[in-house]
Formats: structure tokens, C-alpha cells, sequence
């Protein structure tokens, strides 16, 4: 699954990890910082409201990207 996200920064991602790192578990996500829709990544079988749920929490915005 992707998701547009405003986490933007090394101290962004720190700040999301225990959120995500709680919902979809270690290694399962990745943002990428470098494209200007600051992307999340998350391998998963989880419901996508749980992931929403955990960046919102973390004090970030997120959308589904629809591919």
C-alpha cells in the first residue's frame, strides 16, 4: 500500500517509527523523502485504517494513493 504523507525528514521518520513500527511491525514501511508526495510504503496484510490511524497519531497527514 501507498500513502501520500506530509513526513518530510530524518526527524519526521523518527518521530513516526513507534507508531508504525506498533501497527505493521518493523521493516514493513518505508517513506520516501526524496519524491515531493513523501511517500509511505507499508508491506502488509493489515487494514489500511490501522495504518492511517498510526501516522494521524504520530501527528502526520496521510492519504491513500489509488494506483
Amino acid at each position: 500500500m501507498k500513502f501520500k504523507t506530509n513526513i518530510n525528514c530524518d526527524s519526521c521518520i523518527k518521530s513516526v517509527k513507534p507508531f508504525l513500527d506498533e501497527a505493521v511491525g518493523e521493516n514493513n514501511w518505508e517513506v520516501d523523502t526524496t519524491d515531493e508526495r513523501k511517500v509511505l510504503t507499508v508491506n502488509t496484510t493489515e487494514d489500511e485504517e490501522e495504518i492511517i490511524e498510526a501516522v494521524t497519531d504520530a501527528g502526520f497527514k496521510i492519504q491513500k494513493i489509488e494506483e
